[in-house]
C-alpha cells in the first residue's frame, strides 16, 4: 500500500469561485476512533485549531486538501459538541445528518480493534437512506488485532471497507484514491469580472441580512422569513451599480460553535466563514431593535480577523422610530450618536469601521450603504508611495519618541508590502521596544493622514540587518 508523504504542500488561497463548489467530503463515525487524526492526515498539518481575538473564538474543522489533482473539502465532525446530556446514539445520528446534508462523499472511520460495535451500526443505519458513496475506513489496523477485525465490518453493508492507520498513514492512499473516484464532476464556477467587488452580507441569525440583499437588488432574490436559519447557503449575486461591479454573497447566520454544532447550521457557519476569508468587504449587520450582542461581536471578529474591510449596518432602524411616540430629529441623532458609542466601547478592534443606519424592510439608506462599501473597498487596497510613507512614520516618531528603560525606539525604514488590509514593514533597532499601545498611535497617525476608513491595517516589526543597514545609511 502506499503511505502519502505529509505533509502535503499548503493548500493556495481560498478562490472565491471555486471554493463555492468544492466537493465536499465528510469524515464521521462513533467518538475515538480517529476521525481527526485522519482529517489532520489527509490537510496534511494540524488544522483543527482555536484561534483567540477580543471577543471571538473559533474552532476549525474543515480544510482544503488535494489530492490526484483534485481538490475537495474535508468537513470533520468529530469536534461536534453536544449536549453531554443527550443519548450518544443521538449524538452519533446529529453527526450522521450532518453528513448526510453537505457531502458528495462520506468517509466512515471505524475502530479495527474494537470490532463492529452496535454505535457502528447506529451510524451506518443513519447512512443508508442518504443514497450517497459511502467508504469505511477501518482504522488502527496497524496492529494484528486491528487487521483480525477488519472483515467484522462487512456486516455494515453500506461501503467498501479500507483498512488504514491514520497515525502511520498506511492505507490511507488508497482511501483517497476511492474518495476522488467517488466524487462528482468538478461544477464550472460562475466567471466573474476581474475588477468585481466582492460583498458578503455577514451576521448572527435573523438580523435581516436576506432582507438587506433584496434591498440592495431592488427585488425579491432570495427568501425571507423570520425563523432564523432560513438561508443555508452562501448565495452569489453578481449586479452593477454607477459603473461599479458587485458579487453579493447573502451567509446564513452565524452563531457561537456551541450552538452550531448540534445541528445542520454548522455546515451554515463553515460557508460564511469561507464567503468571509474570500470577499473584499464584509457587511457586518446588526439588529438595531436588539442593540449590540455577544454574537456580534463574534461576527465581526471573524472579518476582523481575515484582514476584511467593514461596515457595520444597523439594521431594523424603522423599528427604533416606531418604538418612541415622539420621535424627533433630533432624538434621532442622539440614539445614532449613543448606539454608535455603545458600539466603539464594546467592539474596540473593529473602531475603523463605519456605522450606517439603515432600514432593509423601507429600502432607508442603501444607498448610503453601498457608497461606503465603496469608499472602505478604496481604502482597503489604498499603496502609499514609500517616501511619503516614511516621512509620516517618522513625524509621527518625532512628535512623540518611544523609550523603555532607557532605550528609544528607532524606526529605520517602513515600506507597504501589501494591501488588502494595508500591511507595512517596520524595520527598527529592536521590535521588542514595539509596545501595542504604541503601535496603535502610529496606525492612528496613518488614518489620520491617508484616511483608511474601514480597513484594518498591520504593522509588522522587523529588526534592521547590517546590510540594510548599509543600503540605506
Amino acid at each position: 500500500m502506499r503511505n502519502p508523504v505529509f505533509p502535503l504542500t499548503p493548500p493556495p488561497p481560498l478562490c472565491y469561485n471555486v471554493c463555492m463548489s468544492k466537493a465536499v467530503v465528510a469524515v464521521v463515525g462513533r467518538p475515538n476512533v480517529g476521525k481527526s487524526t485522519l482529517f489532520n492526515r489527509v490537510v496534511g498539518r494540524r488544522e483543527a485549531v482555536v484561534e483567540n481575538i477580543p471577543g471571538v473564538t473559533r474552532d476549525r474543522l474543515y480544510g482544503i486538501a488535494e489530492w490526484n489533482g483534485r481538490e475537495f473539502t474535508i468537513v470533520d465532525t468529530g469536534g461536534l459538541v453536544l449536549d453531554e446530556s443527550d443519548p450518544m446514539a443521538a449524538r452519533i445520528r446529529a453527526q450522521a445528518e450532518l453528513a448526510i446534508e453537505e457531502a458528495d462523499v462520506i468517509v466512515m472511520v471505524v475502530d479495527g480493534t474494537d470490532g463492529l460495535t452496535p454505535l457502528d451500526e447506529d451510524v451506518a443505519k443513519s447512512l443508508r437512506p442518504a443514497n450517497k458513496p459511502v467508504l469505511v475506513a477501518v482504522n488502527k489496523t496497524e496492529g494484528k488485532k486491528g487487521k483480525a477485525g477488519v472483515p467484522d465490518f462487512y456486516a455494515l453493508g453500506i461501503g467498501e471497507l479500507f483498512p488504514i492507520s491514520a497515525t502511520q498513514g498506511d492505507g490511507v492512499a488508497d482511501l483517497l484514491d476511492e474518495v476522488v473516484a467517488r466524487l462528482p464532476p468538478p461544477e464550472q464556477a460562475e466567471e466573474f469580472p476581474e475588477d468585481v467587488l466582492r460583498v458578503a452580507l455577514i451576521g448572527r441569525p435573523n438580523v435581516g441580512k436576506s432582507s438587506m440583499l433584496n434591498a440592495i437588488l431592488g427585488e425579491e432574490r432570495v427568501i425571507v422569513s423570520n425563523v432564523p436559519g432560513t438561508t443555508r447557503d452562501a448565495v452569489d449575486t453578481y449586479f452593477e451599480r454607477g459603473g461599479q461591479k458587485y458579487v453579493l454573497v447573502d451567509t446564513a447566520g452565524i452563531r457561537r460553535p456551541g450552538k452550531v454544532q448540534g445541528s445542520i447550521e454548522y455546515y451554515c457557519v463553515l460557508r460564511a466563514s469561507r464567503a468571509i476569508e474570500s470577499c473584499d468587504v464584509a457587511i457586518v449587520v446588526i439588529n438595531g431593535e436588539e442593540g449590540l450582542v455577544d454574537g456580534d461581536k463574534r461576527v465581526a471578529g471573524m472579518a476582523h480577523e481575515e484582514g476584511r474591510a467593514c461596515v457595520i449596518a444597523v439594521n431594523k432602524w424603522d423599528l427604533m422610530r416606531k418604538g418612541h411616540a415622539k420621535w424627533t430629529e433630533q432624538l434621532g441623532r442622539r440614539i445614532r450618536r449613543e448606539f454608535t458609542e455603545h458600539v466603539r466601547a464594546e467592539m474596540p478592534f473593529l473602531d475603523y469601521a463605519p456605522i450606517v443606519f439603515v432600514s432593509a424592510l423601507m429600502g432607508e439608506n442603501i444607498d448610503d450603504l453601498l457608497d461606503t462599501v465603496n469608499d472602505v473597498a478604496e481604502s482597503h487596497a489604498r499603496r502609499v508611495p514609500t517616501g511619503e510613507l516614511n516621512r509620516v512614520i517618522q513625524d509621527a516618531v518625532d512628535a512623540n519618541p518611544r523609550t523603555e528603560k532607557g532605550r528609544t525606539l528607532r524606526i529605520y525604514y517602513a515600506t507597504m508590502s501589501e494591501v488588502s488590509p494595508p500591511t507595512i514593514i517596520l524595520f527598527v533597532n529592536d521590535p521588542e521596544l514595539m509596545h501595542f499601545s504604541y503601535e496603535r498611535y502610529l496606525i492612528n497617525r496613518l488614518r489620520q493622514v491617508f484616511g483608511y476608513e474601514g480597513t484594518p491595517i498591520r504593522l509588522i516589526t522587523r529588526r534592521r540587518t547590517k546590510e540594510m543597514a548599509r543600503q540605506t545609511g
